[in-house]
């Protein structure tokens, strides 16, 4: 097995696996993202016992498992319960207003691009607060299978609990004992309540119904101008009339889609029938 732990990143294999992931799920790596790429690969160089980046490459052309693997690596994003709580204090304020929860069927949330779990899992949260028994479902999807296999799993170190208030902690979160100590979990009642679901969203969606909610927030930053607006329009097909769509505070829709309406900075609603 030869010696990888010195391989460098050229540019042109960069520029390779730059266009690959973006083939695939859209996402465009600045040049600032050299380092990222070369850092998350190297392991695998490693495990294949391969020279270069480049070889590496060619490998995937060979192994879907290890392409799948590779997309895993590069496309999986930083998130963290509570993240950017504005959206979720309105959120709660919304679902107070009479005729926001629906009758006879359940409110439906979709969590896109839901990485580690944290995002569905505090909607999973917000809900059990807001309607107590009163039908709802969470739909939470991911690009990578590996990341959605961890969310699926509902445990977190504790150190990552601290956005969560105390009493809903308390109430929907187990604490890690043994061999778990200083890890939780999220009670069975909750995650029961959350489907996940491996989509891509940069190519055709899946027949999904129509939502409510739907967060997209923290993915639009990787994408170029033209896969903006292509996997907006694919997302608000499945909004239904009157339903709110949440970009991160960091994101604008300005330029990438006309239909939806803003109602405060990063929240829109898709407009009546």
């Amino acid at each position: 097995m030869r010696d990888t732990a010195q391989a460098a990143l050229t540019d042109r294999e960069f520029g390779q696996f730059r266009q690959m992931i973006h083939e695939i799920a859209g996402i465009h790596l600045s040049d600032a993202k050299k380092p990222l790429v070369a850092g998350r690969l190297n392991k695998r160089l490693r495990t294949f016992g391969l020279a270069s980046y480049g070889d590496y490459f060619k490998r995937l052309g060979a192994d879907a498992a290890e392409l799948q693997t590779c997309v895993d690596l590069l496309t999986t994003n930083e998130t963290y319960f509570f993240r950017e709580p504005k959206h979720f204090d309105f959120l709660r304020e919304l679902l107070q207003k009479p005729g926001t929860i629906p009758s006879g069927r359940p409110l439906r949330v979709w969590s896109g691009a839901c990485s580690s779990g944290e995002e569905p899992y505090t909607l999973a949260l917000l809900l059990a607060e807001r309607l107590g028994d009163r039908p709802w479902d969470i739909l939470a999807s991911d690009i990578s299978q590996r990341i959605l296999t961890q969310a699926r799993g509902g445990v977190y170190d504790l150190e990552d609990s601290q956005n969560i208030p105390r009493h809903l902690l308390v109430k929907h979160c187990l604490r890690g004992v043994d061999d778990n100590q200083g890890r939780m979990m999220i009670a069975p009642s909750l995650r029961q309540r959350i489907r996940f679901e491996q989509i891509n969203l940069n190519s055709a969606l899946p027949d999904l119904g129509l939502f409510d909610v739907i967060f997209l927030r923290n993915v639009m930053i990787y994408f170029d101008a033209d896969t903006k607006r292509q996997v907006v329009a694919r997302l608000i097909k499945h909004l239904r009339p009157g339903g709110h769509f949440f970009i991160s505070h960091s994101e604008s829709l300005n330029g990438v889609n006309d239909t939806l309406k803003i109602v405060k900075p990063s929240i829109y609603r898709k407009p009546d029938d």
